[in-house]
């Protein structure tokens, strides 16, 4: 494991100094956390990866090398996930109380996609879902208590032990042809946020009309969903992406625009009881745009990633820590981040203060997991 303490000056914080500080325990608290970045440790022959999520007792889930690992211990032992039988790549997204991991695998002969699961400490994975075709997305989350979500075979399904027990329907009143597209997060409570796309020809006006929202589906199945209200809808050019939903039920992400050439990310944030437009949290200085992918249980922190594109490629990323209120701030990048130019991404959240994300260099893509330790007391807000 290498680890930096992070300096009190933004000047300091930037460059960081290599120490042996070792994460903060959920028992500790943010108060007595050391502030520091850790590099994580790669799989045996490979390199790169990202922390997607964390567990109890400093469990630590995410992928290396495009497999899907998780890390133990003060030192982050780096251990390999077993793929389910005929895939090639995949990554953790997140784990349970009691080590019930979900995640997503691709194998290459045809590039397909699906869910599954794994119990730490078995020596097999579980597909939970059919596969999707070419690459598609596949959302899939767990909570503390083991209740799984994801979209199988068109159906978005909740799992508990490995029985299905709802499925999710889709929001009364939306536009024809809906359907639930992913399922990204359930939180304690076993409230769902999940994304719904319609899309029909109103033959009278000449034109495709489209949708792209996100939905939030109340614990236990007793009342309607809720369709998050987007700033913009009916063209195929925006989709509004709900990513995660807290224990008090706030939902963080983002609408995603991109029309000839002319993308733009806006992070949007919805808190219930779900009657209003999303609250824009703005910009980090310097960046045009903005995505939240993550956020604690109970402390209102969201983390994301910061970006801008360069011919409409996006070419930096600046990881971002977010405290509920005020503007979006920056993560520093760790001292020995690999290559020159380093680029950071966030992804995770815990309680204790803890973000997990990747950094990578923007010339050759050499990348590492990476953890911010006591990240409240890093965050920055740059001065350009």
């Amino acid at each position: 494991m290498r680890s930096v303490t992070a300096a009190a000056g933004a000047a300091a914080v930037l460059a960081g100094l290599i120490t042996a500080a070792g994460p903060a325990s959920a028992a500790s608290g943010a108060a007595a956390c050391s502030p520091a970045i850790e590099l994580l440790p790669s799989l045996p022959g490979v390199s790169g990866g990202t922390v997607a999520g964390f567990g109890t007792g400093g469990l630590v889930v995410g992928e290396s090398g495009a497999r899907p690992a998780y890390w133990t211990g003060a030192e982050h032992t780096v251990h390999a996930v077993p793929l389910p039988a005929g895939f090639d790549r995949g990554s953790v997204k997140a784990v349970s109380a009691k080590g019930l991991m979900v995640g997503t695998a691709t194998r290459d002969a045809d590039r397909a996609s699906i869910a599954f699961t794994h119990q730490l400490g078995a020596a097999t994975s579980e597909a939970l879902t059919t596969a999707l075709p070419e690459w598609q997305d596949v959302g899939v989350d767990v909570n503390e208590s083991g209740r799984v979500v994801a979209v199988d075979n068109g159906v978005a399904k909740e799992w508990v032990n490995g029985e299905v027990v709802r499925e999710l329907p889709v929001p009364a009143g939306e536009i024809p042809g809906t359907k639930i597209t992913s399922l990204n997060g359930i939180n304690k409570r076993g409230d769902v946020v999940g994304t719904a796309t319609g899309s029909y020809f109103d033959a009278e006006n000449d034109i495709m009309v489209t949708k792209t929202f996100p939905v939030v589906w109340p614990a236990g199945g007793g009342y309607p969903p809720y369709s998050l209200q987007v700033w913009n809808g009916y063209h195929y050019s925006y989709s509004t992406i709900g990513r995660d939903i807290d224990d008090r039920g706030r939902v963080v992400g983002l609408e995603d625009y991109y029309y000839r050439n002319d993308p733009k990310l806006t992070p949007a944030v919805w808190k219930k009881p779900y009657d209003a437009l999303p609250a824009d949290p703005g910009r980090l200085n310097g960046y045009h745009d903005l995505e939240l992918s993550g956020s604690s249980p109970t402390t209102n922190v969201a983390v994301g990633t910061a970006t801008n594109f360069e011919e409409s490629w996006p070419n930096y990323f600046q990881a971002v820590y977010w405290p509920g209120k005020g503007a979006p701030l920056a993560l520093p990048f760790p001292a020995g981040a690999p290559g020159a130019v380093p680029r950071t991404r966030a992804f995770a959240a815990t309680d204790d203060d803890r973000v997990g994300g990747t950094v990578s260099d923007r010339e050759t893509g050499a990348s590492s997991a990476v953890i911010w330790t006591c990240a409240s007391k890093q965050a920055y807000a740059p001065r350009s």
